[in-house]
């Protein structure tokens, strides 16, 4: 058995960015139009008016004040409320695959390494563009890492899912260094039209080198244990398919064909489920949480990881204890996590331990142990 560690992380950013307020602009631009279109029908009680958003009302919500994106031209157009990608041809890399290299180069850079050097490349996110061919075999045959690759989807749980896959592969010897990397294009599923929840997602890619300890060439944090539990429910979902134009009404603009969630249900019912899954982590490893040196949680709502740092710890998270980055990238699904991890860690000393937890729909929730080395 060998010893699993991440040696390297890397984040690759968009350079668009849409603060709350130019959101609010387009999205109520977007509902102006759309109570004047349908007057008579809302008058008529046939049809509900679209109330306008504010920044006030986005950051109380949720903590964000701003998001990356891949496009801000579409998505600010009150006439379109999407991102405007350009056809790319097949002879193309494909813009997740792109994303990835770059963050990939990061990580890689970081620890030293090159990428002929990885056998294992895992592309774990919660939308692919393509169903197939994997979108990690490509962006293994970009980088020119060797050993085989796949993808994966667990929601927002897809990075630490992917962590606890490569690094049961790296303790048990059949491979030696792997590339876990999640390209999130949110933008791309999210419902810009929809006032509850037009202001959640943003792009960004994260990358994390994981290897043998006994390998490492630098400063590294070990995988001291993962553990990683699902539990089905509907409460947050997309319907969207291959086998959507196979149904009647599969060509149809559907509101269920992009992210849903019934917000309510999912604090009520996750919250317990995650601040629990991680307790009984540790207690499994016979850590107490007083020992943990920081909590890197999954970024979807401010108040869902106040709530849980403060039912993990007992109290409430000393400043640093749980960094928070929503507030500039907003929801970016399984990266959040990663990308807290990548940019609130160097600060650790060897014998320190930290928890990374992801968690979403599925319900699923993922968690990662490791100690500075």
């Amino acid at each position: 058995m060998h010893q699993p560690a991440i040696t390297g992380s890397g984040v690759f950013t968009p350079s668009e960015v849409i603060t709350n307020d130019e959101l609010v602009v387009a999205f109520n631009a977007y509902a102006e139009a759309f109570n004047a279109q349908n007057a008579e029908a809302i008058a008529a009680g046939e049809v509900e008016a679209k109330a306008p958003s504010s920044s006030e009302f986005i950051l109380g919500a949720s903590g964000i004040e701003q998001r990356y994106v891949m496009d801000k031209s579409g998505v600010l157009d009150p006439a379109v409320m999407h991102p405007n990608l350009r056809q790319r041809s097949d002879d193309e890399p494909g813009i997740m695959a792109e994303m990835a290299v770059d963050a990939c180069a990061k990580a890689l850079a970081q620890a030293g390494r090159r990428a002929d050097e990885v056998d294992l490349v895992i592309c774990a996110a919660s939308n692919h563009e393509r169903a197939y061919p994997a979108i990690a075999i490509e962006i293994q045959q970009l980088l020119g890492a060797g050993g085989f690759a796949f993808d994966m989807n667990v929601a927002c749980s897809s990075a630490t899912f992917g962590i606890q896959a490569a690094a049961d592969m790296i303790r048990a010897g059949s491979v030696r260094r792997a590339l876990v990397v999640n390209p999130e294009i949110c933008s791309g599923h999210l419902e810009w039209r929809d006032r509850d929840c037009h202001f959640i997602f943003g792009d960004v890619c994260t990358a994390v080198l994981i290897e043998r300890a006994e390998d490492a060439m630098g400063a590294h944090f070990v995988i001291r244990s993962t553990r990683c539990v699902t539990q089905f429910s509907n409460n947050i979902r997309n319907n969207n398919g291959f086998l959507r134009r196979n149904r009647p009404d599969g060509m149809a603009d559907r509101r269920d064909m992009q992210f849903m969630q019934e917000g309510r249900k999912v604090f009520k019912e996750v919250l317990p489920m995650v601040s629990a899954h991680i307790l009984g982590h540790l207690a499994g490893d016979g850590v107490a949480a007083d020992d943990l040196r920081r909590l890197w949680l999954h970024q979807a709502n401010k108040t869902m990881n106040d709530f849980i740092g403060k039912k993990v710890l007992g109290r409430v998270p000393e400043p640093g204890e749980q960094p928070n980055i929503l507030q500039d990238y907003a929801n970016t699904s399984s990266a959040g996590s990663i990308i807290a991890f990548s940019k609130y860690s160097d600060d650790l000393a060897p014998g320190d331990r930290g928890l990374i937890c992801s968690f979403g729909a599925g319900y699923s929730v993922g968690s990662v142990l490791v100690e500075r080395a």
